[in-house]
């Protein structure tokens, strides 16, 4: 490519954002915060300062202990009955919409400003489903970011899915033709392309013949964190707990507060109300005593910050231990890979039941792939690893930028489409 491309590529994750733009002799990744290429989708609104933060910084403020609104797993939004909702921030309403679009906005502004010169033309990612089982709310969720990806001043956006961007960014080191695998586990999905990848093939405008199977669940990484935080870490507040007749603790805050984005619903008024009358009838005194500190002093991302750490920690360890003298003094807990593996083995069998299908559907027999190719944050997780693994005995497996595959592929699609 002898000039740069008119278009961008927009990998809105629910972990973490890229913009790719592919120019000759330069990298295709746009560094977007601190000379890294990735943002951190997160948003702080800092009522001290007055001011809204993004990305890293954002997770700076909040941890500074800044008052405020913390704000992650923003693409999760997508898809959910609370997308036409609104949340309260610093004393008013602010709709969900409005929230995208001010991320979706800070990361066109800082890729503008990294490249020198305006986007108007972008080919956005997309999960294989935003919403299982239901075409209708799925293509409303793509309507949305559509909408809002032209509210903040793209005038042509089109969407390419993820792992096919994944597959395009990995084609580009291939010396021989391969049947891979795409399996692309972010934090809100687990999504599977199987694709025929070459040079020649490459060098087609059309590639319809070569995408053999698309399949994708509403898994990834942020419900690892969930189930590994009610495993672990939520009975330490009283999850699961008994009141003094016997019955059980009622548990919608601990699902709350276990589920990125839904923490902000556990500091309400009526929550606290609750909780009071809980504690009263409650044998579990101490753990409760806990929860309290977590929604009084509104630690509840400081919390989830400290199991996701353990999840990445998991991934390379056999054990973890998380610090929680915020929530009782001297108070430290560890977690093994096999409590994580107990917690997590529904979501693990889902996402291995996903890939079987895929193989049946487009009627290739598991030995037929060459390549299984990993790429998402979450794709480290070993148990998941190894499931996805054990239904395709043949396959080598090569672990792609995890963080970066999809941007850098999809920019090659945008150059295609765009010029």
């Amino acid at each position: 490519m002898l000039t740069p491309a008119r278009a961008c590529a927009v990998d809105f994750g629910t972990s973490n954002s890229t913009v790719g733009w592919l120019r000759p002799d330069a990298p295709v990744l746009l560094a977007l915060e601190d000379g890294k290429v990735t943002l951190p989708s997160t948003v702080f609104f800092n009522a001290d300062e007055e001011h809204t933060v993004f990305g890293r910084a954002a997770l700076a403020e909040y941890l500074e202990g800044y008052e405020g609104r913390l704000m992650r797993a923003l693409k999760s939004l997508l898809g959910s009955s609370l997308m036409d909702g609104h949340t309260e921030v610093n004393g008013r309403a602010l709709p969900f919409r409005d929230l995208l679009a001010s991320f979706i906005g800070e990361l066109k502004r800082r890729a503008e400003a990294q490249a020198g010169r305006r986007f108007e033309h972008a080919v956005f990612g997309r999960p294989v489903h935003f919403v299982d089982d239901d075409p209708t709310a799925d293509r409303r969720a793509q309507d949305t970011l559509e909408a809002i990806a032209r509210q903040v001043g793209f005038a042509e956006v089109s969407f390419q899915f993820e792992p096919i961007g994944a597959a395009l960014h990995y084609e580009g080191s291939l010396a021989t033709e391969e049947l891979v695998l795409v399996a692309d586990i972010g934090g809100g999905t687990a999504d599977f392309s199987l694709v025929r990848l070459s040079p020649e093939r490459a060098a087609r405008a059309e590639r319809a013949d070569d995408l053999l199977g698309h399949a994708g669940i509403h898994i990834g990484g942020t419900d690892f964190d969930r189930v590994l935080s009610l495993e672990c870490v939520m009975p330490l507040l009283g999850y699961r707990g008994r009141m003094k007749n016997g019955a059980e603790l009622p548990s919608s805050i601990f699902f709350q507060l276990a589920t990125w984005h839904t923490i902000n619903f556990a500091y309400t008024r009526q929550v606290w109300s609750d909780l009071q009358h809980i504690y009263r009838d409650a044998a579990a005194r101490t753990e409760l005593d806990r929860l309290g500190r977590v929604v009084s002093r509104r630690e509840g991302h400081w919390l989830a910050l400290q199991v996701e750490a353990a999840k990445i920690e998991l991934s390379k360890a056999p054990s973890a231990t998380l610090q929680l003298d915020r929530l009782d003094h001297g108070l430290a807990h560890e977690v093994t890979r096999e409590d994580f593996a107990h917690a997590s083995r529904n979501l693990v069998e889902q996402v291995g039941r996903c890939v079987a299908d895929l193989l049946t559907q487009a009627g290739l027999r598991r030995e037929q792939v060459d390549t299984l190719y990993f790429t998402g944050g979450a794709s480290g997780v070993p148990q998941l690893r190894a499931r996805i693994a054990a239904e395709l005995p043949a396959a080598r497996s090569v672990e792609g930028d995890l963080y970066g595959s999809i941007g850098a592929g999809l920019a090659v699609e945008a150059a295609r489409r765009y010029g």
